[in-house]
């Protein structure tokens, strides 16, 4: 059973892994080495890349297409086999390519771990591989360093931990050996034990180690992301079934014609060939080409709007996402602490301004105010810059200005404030002659500074402690006692701002004669003049608000899964209103008391968890999935990655991510920017509403095949069409107008529709309909000029084939028109508004034509050339399916549209 290590005292960890602060023998190393292994992550069992690749041709649409250019090749086709056999190997290419980057996950997850390691052994301290380390090792941390494994800390003078990648915390939690910590405590509250990975940003510390390799935290995200499988997509489901019906119509269709065809006299090898001809017209071997292109195509356009795909079909998933799990720092907020509000003076002030840009005002009253104008306000300013070992460092960039920060984030956002104050050189003003180090136990951080003649002792901390300490009250430039009232209103003020999620300081300092009479106080920060008090945030980002509101108009759910604590999230999210009144915020303790079935009778209605850990995050996605939600998964640390790889679409910010959380997403987003999803939602959707239109444009051209044959034989007339001439109609028309339609721009109400549901059919809303009758008119219409031709000159059968062929073709390029509207006809889109899509068709037509008046060619393909009357017929003709059908809906619509005003 696993020890709950961070609820023992240090002492009697150091008594269950039977050891001392001299650390372990040699001996005993090595024993525990041949017991535990190495300090590593165990990857799975490998899969050769040869059975990557091979894995990549079991799909069934593949299998679909390897039978077609069987009889593609049976007939003669070279050509057309050869062009599937580089479909179905570039598929392949594609495929493998992805599945290996995917893999990488835990290969970045190494890289995280600490290279090397300062350890105490028998006594002596040396440097040795991470790898090499064992239960009960003692090492040696300090600040920079990387935490090579999990322990308990048994000394920790002033340690700060950066834990933000596993816990989700935005700011370095303080550490100390010697607190006690509830056993049933998350992660992120465990303020005894350090964790592999995570990084050190100030301090000293010992501690012991409790586990290595796959038993750490870290080792434990390695395991989830292994155990958690990658389901298909919604659109590979559809594309599978699809595959799957096509197939068996193909075998239908081919002994239907060939059965029909030989009982009404015709020879078995013509009718043989006949019906292999609409098996192959049955069969998209065009779908996964198009389908990729216009993915591609999509992706490109994703990228101009900072969004990288690392899997193509994960656009599309977007498109149908109900629910988007969202990391709090990082994602929704800028991973940068800004001081928002000032208590001074008993007065308060507001600061504008975000993250570490130095731009930004004091607010008072709603008016601007010069802070050094005001004597209390200067003051804290000058403390909050002065007591700092941040460094602000400015960056051009191509977007202008970027600043960051070198040090704690904390000491950075007083950095900030003392710019907008316009103090921007504390040294200039201020000696500093002494630091006494932040210290977890006294949770503050003084400096001895000289400015002239005067000596000064700079304090800042935590808003209880200091008041403790603070004798007088700095106001109107002068020191006054600091009576009970004021020490009320003090911690009144402090109150408000904890209620609004903020983050309290307080600022004092202390007068003193001269630096000896300072050093030789044995408790300098003692009888200290209170000044005031900050409170800082790390804010959302300007632009995720309106994203959040357009994912709503969408029908799609934000929600906030962190590990930062409740009441810091949920004033999050009630700010950018993600959480309404009756919403409800669970945090990692309650969901460990929940069972499976308690959590998905809550999860409809939870829009924040706070505390939770990487096992929650991957628990929330898992039951958010049981009740039929397509879910996309935001993040940037570590934690994040298992329900990253768990989503139904895992998305990665491309900036402050980690290796380990991209590789294991489907999504990157370059710019952090969480507006980008909703950039990416509008692809997706747009994708597949482009993926519909040309599986609506293929299968209705080949029910009108299909059609104007199966009647031609069952009513023993002579077979309209040459096998030859279907196969071109097929090329001319699944070729450059179908790739142009699977690029078709997307529909100006697509971001008001609601998100489709994910059981629905390739079929669903009537779709089949659209497609049986826009086929079955083209069947008729092309019967009926047949008919026609055959009346007018009996004899002239080769004018009676071209006739029909030119109707089925036009009227197929009539058609692509009507399939750019999802549900108005062709009559509600301009037939102008996709130019790729008009010159492809005249590219098409004009191969079409080639085969009718080039003398040669038009041998081949038993075509004659046709007159003004016949191509007015024709043209008639072919128009009727597309525009008497859409002069209906348009009819239809204005009666909905009159009875509904009545």
């Amino acid at each position: 059973m696993e020890k709950s290590w961070h609820s023992l005292p240090a002492s009697d960890c150091l008594n269950l892994l039977s050891t001392s602060e001299d650390g372990l023998t040699i001996e005993q190393v090595e024993e525990r080495r041949e017991k535990v292994g190495l300090n590593q992550l165990v990857e799975g069992q490998q899969v050769s890349l040869l059975t990557i690749f091979l894995n990549q041709f079991r799909d069934f649409m593949i299998i679909v297409l390897l039978a077609a250019t069987l009889i593609s090749g049976l007939l003669g086709e070279y050509m057309d086999a050869i062009t599937i056999v580089a479909i179905i190997i570039l598929n392949g290419i594609l495929g493998f390519i992805q599945e290996v980057k995917a893999e990488r996950s835990l290969a970045a997850l190494k890289e995280l771990t600490a290279p090397m390691a300062r350890v105490r052994r028998a006594g002596k301290i040396e440097t040795i591989p991470a790898k090499d380390l064992v239960p009960g090792d003692i090492v040696l941390l300090e600040g920079g360093d990387k935490v090579p494994a999990d322990g308990r800390i048994i000394k920790s003078p002033g340690l700060d931990v950066e834990e933000s990648s596993l816990t989700g915390e935005s700011v370095p939690v303080m550490k100390h050996a010697n607190k006690h910590v509830d056993e049933a405590s998350p992660i992120g509250d465990r303020i005894n034990m350090v964790y592999m990975g995570t990084l050190v940003t100030r301090g000293k510390a010992e501690f012991v180690v409790t586990e290595t390799g796959m038993s750490t935290e870290m080792g434990k995200i390695a395991g989830l992301m292994q155990a958690s499988e990658e389901s298909l997509t919604p659109l590979q489901r559809r594309l599978d079934q699809l595959g799957k019906l096509l197939v068996w119509v193909s075998l239908a269709i081919t002994a239907l014609v060939v059965v029909t065809g030989v009982l009404h006299g015709n020879g078995l090898y013509n009718m043989f060939l006949a019906g292999v001809s609409l098996a192959v017209a049955a069969i998209p071997e065009g779908l996964p080409a198009i389908v990729t292109i216009a993915l591609a195509l999509g992706v490109q356009r994703m990228i101009k709007r900072n969004a990288i795909v690392r899997k193509l079909p994960s656009v599309e998933t977007l498109g149908c996402a109900t629910v988007i799990c969202s990391d709090k720092t990082g994602t929704l907020t800028q991973n940068r602490m800004t001081v928002q509000r000032v208590w001074v003076e008993n007065e308060w002030y507001n600061v504008t301004g975000t993250g570490y840009d130095p731009t930004g005002e004091f607010i008072y009253e709603e008016r601007a105010v010069r802070a050094f104008r005001r004597e209390g306000l200067k003051r804290l300013v000058e403390i909050g810059a002065t007591c700092n070992n941040a460094i602000m460092k400015s960056v051009q960039t191509e977007q202008g200005e970027e600043w960051t920060c070198d040090g704690d984030p904390t000491e950075g956002a007083l950095l900030v404030m003392a710019k907008k104050a316009g103090f921007d050189d504390p040294e200039s003003v201020y000696h500093r002659v002494d630091e006494i180090p932040f210290d977890s136990d006294r949770k503050l951080m003084s400096v001895l500074v000289e400015e002239g003649e005067d000596v000064y002792l700079f304090v800042k901390g935590a808003p209880d402690v200091l008041l403790e300490r603070a004798t007088k009250l700095y106001i109107g430039g002068r020191e006054e006692a600091l009576s009970n009232t004021t020490k009320k209103q003090i911690v009144a003020a402090n109150q408000q701002m904890a209620g609004q999620a903020l983050r309290n300081i307080a600022f004092g300092y202390r007068k003193f004669r001269s630096i000896e009479s300072a050093k030789a106080e044995q408790d300098p920060e003692q009888n200290v003049v209170f000044v005031g008090l900050c409170g800082m945030i790390d804010p959302p980002r300007q632009e995720v608000y309106d994203a959040i509101q357009k994912c709503r108009t969408a029908g799609i759910r934000t929600v906030m899964i962190t590990g930062d604590h409740q009441t810091t999230a949920t004033a999050i999210a009630r700010q950018l209103e993600i959480i309404p009144e009756d919403g409800l915020v669970l945090t990692g303790r309650q969901l460990d008391q929940m069972s499976d079935e308690e959590l998905s009778a809550n999860v409809e209605d939870t829009y924040v968890y706070a505390r939770v850990s990487p096992e929650h995050k991957l628990r929330i996605v898992k039951a958010l999935q049981g009740r039929g939600e397509i879910v996309g998964m935001t993040g940037d640390g570590v934690n994040d990655a298992p329900a990253i790889k768990q989503a139904d679409i895992g998305i990665a910010m491309g900036q402050s991510g980690t290796d380990v959380a991209k590789e294991a997403s489907a999504l990157v987003l370059g710019d952090d920017n969480f507006a980008t999803i909703v950039a990416a939602v509008e692809e997706g959707r747009g994708i597949y509403d482009n993926i519909k239109k040309f599986i609506r444009y293929l299968l209705s051209s080949n029910v009108g095949e299909i059609v104007t044959m199966f009647v031609a034989m069952l009513v023993g007339l002579p077979l309209p069409l040459l096998p030859i001439q279907i196969l071109w109609v097929n090329l001319v028309t699944d070729g450059l107008p179908a790739i142009a339609l699977g690029v078709d721009p997307a529909e100006k109400d697509i971001m008001q529709r609601p998100p489709r549901d994910v059981n629905e059919g390739i079929f669903a809303k009537g779709f089949s309909v659209k497609i049986l009758s826009r086929g079955i008119l083209i069947g008729v219409v092309t019967l009926l000029v047949f008919l026609w031709a055959l009346h007018t000159q009996p004899q002239n059968l080769p004018r009676a084939h071209t006739l029909a062929y030119a109707t089925l073709t036009m009227a197929q390029f009539i058609l692509v028109f009507d399939c750019r509207s999802v549900d108005g006809g062709i009559l509600r889109r301009n037939i102008f508004g996709n130019m790729w899509l008009v010159l492809a068709v005249a590219a098409s037509l004009g191969l079409f034509l080639l085969t009718i008046y080039v003398p040669g060619i038009a041998t081949v393909f038993k075509t004659v050339p046709l007159h003004g009357m016949e191509w007015v017929i024709v043209l008639i003709a072919a128009a009727i399916p597309t525009f008497a059908l859409s002069i209906r809906r348009v009819g239809l619509s204005a009666m909905k549209t009159k009875v509904a005003t009545r």
